[in-house]
Formats: structure tokens, sequence, C-alpha cells
């Protein structure tokens, strides 16, 4: 689905990405660990389009979208939140869903005086998907409640939330868990399985909760210093010394190799 290659982004002298290559393919949730500092964050703005890389390329199903501004990206289906959810605080639950579709028809003043059935349409059709959108992230409790007034994790569910509202294939996930108390977070790890399985999502996931990620990720790639330091799955990941030395601590080796997987990832964090 997505393939960066030799990917660099550098910020005067501050190389936040170095030579960056790998391939996240379709249909898979992929996450994306390292310390703080390692260029996660950048390397996904660089995808997504806020960002233009210094040098390298970026491709999607094929398609060059290299430097692409983050509409045209959108339009194409390819999603990013962030660390901190962005919702429109003063509106309702609902209105935040159904704000999310480009292309609206009113959008324009001249339709608002002679096409007055056709946004009528528009809207209620778009209700309804808000509306079925809240139910499977069960969130139809607070549809009319305002945004603002949501914890961290339902925002970070709206979020999610947004990305139901377009055709997304590709959605990058920055810290879901980032304040998300553990009851949300597994309920917005099961809609991210749900996505993937029942709809064909494709994901990319940054997060520190590693026992989220093991439980979630197909594969994982590990970032250290602007670099790719490994990649496989989570159970190879969470063994393998170079990570274990550069993000896991070296405290937790030999914890690491006497336990499985998924135990010994249990509330490791980032340093």
């Amino acid at each position: 689905m997505i393939v960066c290659h030799d990917i660099h982004k550098h910020f005067g002298g501050f190389h936040a990405v170095d030579g960056v290559s790998l391939t996240i393919p379709a249909g898979a949730i992929t996450g994306l660990i390292g310390p703080n500092g390692a260029g996660k964050s950048t390397l996904f703005n660089v995808i997504a389009g806020v960002h233009r890389p210094t040098s390298g390329t970026v491709t999607m199903a094929g398609e060059d979208i290299t430097g692409l501004p983050p509409h045209q990206l959108f339009a194409r289906g390819l999603l990013r939140t962030f660390q901190i959810a962005h919702e429109f605080s003063s509106m309702s639950v609902l209105e935040n869903l159904m704000m999310v579709p480009g292309g609206q028809s009113g959008e324009t003043l001249w339709n608002t005086w002679v096409h007055r059935r056709r946004i009528e349409r528009e809207e209620e059709g778009l209700r309804a998907k808000a509306q079925d959108v809240l139910e499977f992230l069960g969130l139809a409790h607070v549809r009319e409640e305002r945004a603002g007034n949501l914890s961290g994790g339902q925002k970070k569910l709206l979020e999610l939330g947004r990305t139901m509202m377009v055709d997304a294939r590709i959605v990058f996930l920055d810290e879901v868990g980032a304040g998300v108390n553990r009851t949300l977070l597994r309920t917005i790890g099961d809609a991210i399985v749900r996505l993937n399985k029942e709809r064909g999502y494709t994901f990319c996931v940054i997060e520190h909760d590693m026992d989220f990620i093991a439980r979630l990720c197909d594969s994982v790639i590990v970032m250290a210093q602007g670099k790719v330091l490994a990649q496989g799955a989570p159970a190879d990941i969470v063994r393998d010394e170079r990570v274990i030395e550069a993000y896991l601590g070296t405290g937790l080796k030999n914890k690491v190799l006497g336990k499985g997987a998924g135990e010994a990832m249990i509330g490791v964090a980032a340093p």
C-alpha cells in the first residue's frame, strides 16, 4: 500500500528522518515504535503531506504521492490523526462527523439559495451515516453532547469515526492511546481491529503502549535516531537485542527473554 524509499527530512542541521525505507502492506495493521525523538511523527507527517521530504519518495498503491498536500491525499483515502485530538469543540459529536465529507452542496452560497432540497437530502444521508458510525464506536449515547466535553478517550474514538465518514484506504494513527484509560483503549483497539477485518482498512499505528501494539499489529517497525532499526512480528521485535538496547531498556533484557512476547510487553513505555 505505502512504500517509502530513502526518505530524508532535515530541519536545518537536524536529520529527523535519515534514510528510511519501509513498506506498509495493504490490509494489515502495522505498528511504528521507538524512543521519543526517533522520527516517527515526522515520518508520518512526510507521508501524510504535512512536510515535504528533503529527499526520497513515497508511493501509494504504486502511485507517487511524494509531497502532495494533505487535502489531495485525503481525497485519495489517506488519513492521519494526531496525538492531540482536533475536534470542533462547540459542535455536537454528530455534527463533528457530518462536517467531514468534502464537496457538500451546502458549502456554496448559490446552492443554499436554489438547491435547498438537494442540501436537505445530503444532510439526511450524512446524518444517517454518522449515526451508524457512532453506533459502531459505542458513542451513540453522546451524539448530542458538545465534542469539547468528551473525555480524552472519547475524543480519540471520535477521530477514528471521522475516518469512517469517507472512503479511507489507509489511516495513520499517532499515539491513539495517549491519555486514554485502559477500558477505552481496549474499545479503541477493538474498533481498529473490526475496521481492519470487516471493512478492509489498512492502519499504521504509532504507540508507546507495547501491550496494545502486540495485541493489534501484524508487524512492527522500530525507529531510532531517524532510521529503521528493525522490522518484524511483535514476538520477534520484543526479543531483538538491538530494540531492547535502544528502546525497551537494558534492564528488561533478561525479563523479555524469559517471558512470552505479550506478557513481556505489558506496561512497557518509552524511556
